[in-house]
């Protein structure tokens, strides 16, 4: 794309004063970086995924509310994790990790695995085992 050809449409970016570097070719052909005020069709595109990680985040709320999960995957959404991830940082298998969703199990943990996931999450102990839903 050409520098004069760089979107400076009005997004999310916009609104905060805040802009990103894109790259474009000048007029001599070389590569130089560009500020741009936002492009529709990104923003269009995060606001969309934007949506769905709120409607991951409510799902599992309610899950919780009902008692079908526990506060650890709540947790992982709003970090925007999955289990893999979350295993990865926390030190702890997939497989334990996955088992740690069920809110029996999750009652049962030490203190020393709850803390490497509040740790990850950068909560405090007691928030981890005590959330509730609004």
């Amino acid at each position: 794309m050409k520098k004069d050809q760089v979107p400076q449409d009005d997004g999310s970016l916009s609104k905060k004063d805040i802009h990103e570097l894109c790259y474009a070719v000048d007029e001599n052909g070389n590569y130089t970086t560009v500020q741009s005020s936002g492009w529709n069709v990104k923003s269009a595109a995060l606001d969309e995924s934007m949506e769905l990680i709120q409607e991951r985040i409510d799902q599992t709320k309610k899950e919780i509310a009902e008692g079908k999960i526990s506060s650890l995957a709540y947790f992982m959404e709003v970090h925007r994790m999955d289990i893999s991830v979350l295993a990865s940082y926390a030190g702890i298998h997939r497989w334990f990790v996955k088992r740690h969703f069920n809110p029996k199990r999750f009652k049962k943990l030490s203190n020393k695995t709850l803390k490497k996931y509040a740790d990850v999450f950068e909560i405090s102990l007691e928030e981890l085992k005590n959330y509730k839903p609004d």
